[in-house]
């Protein structure tokens, strides 16, 4: 694949402290040589543990503006903090400095009725790569085509307004474009079918105009209020352009260098808020497992790694493994990802990486050989437990993803609790939770706090992590080994709410 991403080395800070007014790791007492299996790992890694290291982060997010973002000082701090622990857990810790286009959105938008009576906040979401804007204005139609996909759309009627402009017929940043030249001074896009409206702009756009998108109902709503006088105010506040970030890697000293046993999580939140479920938990799991192996000394080697600009579009690990050369991917024997593991209404998903539940071309890529391999290990390790388990599409679109391109083609797999799909009866009445309510309401959202974990998936989930790393620390051979494709299935959900990085649209 192609990097849009230029080469710069990060530094390798030679302090294990972090900076002032970040939080600092305890020291992992309770680390023993003897965790070297997985009854005894999993004994020492606990749910405990792992949330010592979420209440780090969400401290950190609050002392940073509420969120750890890539690009922000709070992601910057999280980084900090990250390789404290790795060091402290006597891994050999590496950054990796990457550039990219970003978008950040300090703060959710604000749309309110300012007249007629009465004023009200309405529901809104602000378009990715939308300018800042805080403009109050008399609302306005198309004046040709609702869709507004062309200069001939507008009018002088539209000038110094704040457009209605309904989904269709084209991209949304077309939509922007076209009325920012008619002098619109800001757009509403509702959305044509039920939903709420959550879109992009596309980040090829640069200009100083303003575009949220509202559902179907509230902007029928609005433009029938139009002929009544309607004044709409738009307020929002972002950042675009280029952005630095860093990967986190480390990797124990001990170990067969030709044999590399990964595991990965992303480190960044969303803008919108902290991010300790999406993917504090994943991250922590992994902080939590490298501590307790600190004195193990493994027959593989074990790289951890910590991705930056997940939620940008898998940008950090797309720049990882494009700069990996032929020799050094030939050396990875299988990757493991770990994106949100304690969602509040949770299942316990597994990748499916032998496509048996998911076949390719039905939402799922095609799992390198070893995949399925995964798969098994982690539905035999819930069963051993006599924890049910589901599988979810092998999409690509968590960090697994650049992986297990083509002409990558590492054995991948690992584990997700759910984010913003909605559990079924099925699913309720097996792992429990409640039925019609999503995996996690707070997904991607400012809610997305320490109160926002369950502690019992994340107990189950990084027990499950803690038992692939410590098994393939020690022998990957089971990679090799024949795999049935005989699951215990998707379920009536399809998967449960797939961790889905196209979830906004463009028109």
């Amino acid at each position: 694949m192609v990097s849009r991403r230029a080469w710069q080395r990060g530094a390798v800070a030679t302090a294990t402290a972090v900076l002032v007014g970040v939080a600092t790791a305890a020291p992992a007492a309770q680390a023993d040589p003897n965790n070297n299996n997985s009854r005894k790992l999993r004994a020492a890694v606990t749910a405990d543990g792992i949330i010592e290291h979420l209440k780090a982060l969400q401290r950190i997010a609050d002392e940073n503006g509420g969120t750890r973002v890539a690009g922000s000082a709070g992601y910057d701090r999280s980084v900090d903090y990250a390789e404290g622990v790795l060091r402290a857990a006597g891994l050999q810790v590496s950054r990796q400095s990457f550039q990219y286009q970003t978008f950040i959105s300090h703060g959710p938008s604000l749309l309110q009725q300012v007249s007629p009576s009465p004023a009200a906040d309405l529901p809104n979401v602000l378009m990715s790569y939308s300018g800042s804007a805080d403009v109050t204005a008399p609302a306005s139609v198309p004046t040709g085509s609702a869709t507004g996909c062309a200069a001939a759309d507008f009018g002088p009627a539209n000038a110094g307004t704040i457009v209605l402009i309904s989904r269709g017929d084209c991209s949304f940043g077309e939509k922007a474009t076209a009325a920012h030249q008619a002098g619109a001074a800001a757009a509403v896009i509702y959305n044509n079918t039920t939903g709420d409206l959550n879109g992009t702009l596309g980040d090829t756009f640069t200009l100083d105009f303003a575009a949220v998108g509202v559902t179907q109902t509230l902007g029928q709503q609005l433009v029938a209020r139009v002929s009544s006088g309607l004044t709409l105010r738009i307020k929002a506040s972002t950042f675009r352009g280029m952005a630095t970030a860093e990967n986190i890697i480390a990797e124990s000293v001990w170990g067969d260098p030709t044999n590399v046993v990964m595991a990965g999580a992303h480190l960044d939140s969303v803008s919108a808020g902290p991010g300790i479920n999406d993917n504090g938990s994943g991250s922590g799991a992994l902080l939590e497992i490298a501590t307790q192996m600190r004195k193990v000394k493994p027959k593989n080697k074990v790289r951890f790694a910590l991705w930056g600009a997940e939620e940008s579009g898998l940008i950090g690990s797309e720049y990882y493994v494009d700069n990996l050369s032929a020799a050094e991917r030939k050396k990875i024997a299988l990757y493991l990802n770990f994106d949100m593991v304690a969602s509040p209404n949770y299942v316990r998903f597994v990748y499916d990486g032998d496509n048996s539940a998911f076949p390719v071309g039905t939402g799922s890529a095609p799992g390198p050989a070893g995949s399925g391999a995964i798969e098994q290990l982690f539905h035999d390790y819930f069963a051993s437990q006599g924890l049910a388990s589901r599988e979810t599409p092998f999409s690509g679109r968590s960090d697994y993803g650049p992986f297990i391109a083509a002409g990558v083609d590492i054995p991948s797999g690992g584990l997700f609790t759910g984010a913003e799909g909605v559990k079924t009866a099925d699913e309720a009445a097996v792992f429990g939770g409640t039925a019609g309510r999503p995996y996690d309401p707070c997904y991607h959202q400012a809610c997305d706090t320490i109160n926002n974990i369950n502690k019992q998936a994340l107990e189950e989930m990084s027990d499950a992590i803690a038992h692939a790393v410590i098994t393939y620390a020690f022998d990957t051979s089971s990679l090799h080994a024949p795999v049935q494709g005989t699951g215990p299935g998707a379920g009536d959900s399809g998967g449960g709410g797939l961790h889905d990085h196209d979830h906004e649209v463009t028109q």
